[in-house]
């Protein structure tokens, strides 16, 4: 019996489309708030930083995926899409308005198959699931172990302390701010099912601890 090749149903000229839509779609969210948008106060909670977390999760979740098995176009596509919405809509309500906007998206840009759309939107609709992983379609799955990942590591770590400025803390307070990510890092490896998710966890909290011994070592009074 011969192996299936299924051919790839979104082009890299229509994922670059993708992008460009998502970034202005999250901007004009931002411009049409009289005050700057929902939790614009945290300095990275703008266009910019919401659309960089995406592309890390674009790129954390196909790699799980090819490494998965799981339907790569759809994990990618719904990776794109997942917070489309989040800088507009509550936190409660953004996933499932970003199922709303990713459809419209492809139903009228391209002749997707239904199937395929239907695949992406159940994706990001449940990409905030509490539960367990494995109840969920793989490619959700696949987004949500991405999306919990790009929240430890360097990026946490750097978001951490970026929010000590906002909260008037001294560098003294910085391996408390590391401390948060680790935890966070701890109940995302936690919760992550695949092999491919766990393994990039359990490196990028190395990375962390090792950083946080760097400042207990370097700097005066932490650690004691």
């Amino acid at each position: 019996m011969g192996v299936e090749i299924k051919e790839t149903r979104v082009s890299d000229a229509e994922f670059e489309e993708m992008k460009t839509f998502v970034f202005d779609y999250l901007a004009a969210s931002v411009e049409k708030e009289e005050e700057g948008g929902r939790m614009r106060w945290y300095p990275w909670h703008s266009a910019e930083y919401r659309h960089n977390h995406i592309l890390n999760v674009v790129d954390l979740a196909e790699e799980i995926a090819r490494e998965e098995g799981a339907d790569v176009d759809v994990t990618r596509v719904a990776a794109l899409f997942h917070d489309v919405a989040k800088l507009e809509t509550d936190q409660e309500l953004h996933a499932e308005a970003g199922a709303r906007v990713a459809r419209e998206y492809l139903e009228s840009r391209a002749d997707y198959p239904e199937s395929f759309i239907k695949q992406v939107c159940r994706a990001v609709e449940h990409h905030s699931y509490q539960g367990d992983l494995d109840d969920l379609a793989l490619e959700t799955q696949c987004l949500i172990e991405a999306d919990l990942l790009d929240k430890i590591g360097a990026n946490g770590t750097a978001l951490m302390l970026l929010r000590m400025g906002y909260e008037a803390r001294t560098h003294m307070d910085a391996d408390e701010m590391v401390d948060r990510v680790l935890e966070r890092g701890y109940d995302a490896a936690s919760r992550v099912e695949s092999d491919t998710a766990e393994s990039i966890a359990h490196q990028r909290l190395k990375r962390v601890k090792w950083f946080k011994e760097w400042l207990e070592d370097e700097i005066a009074g932490l650690g004691d």
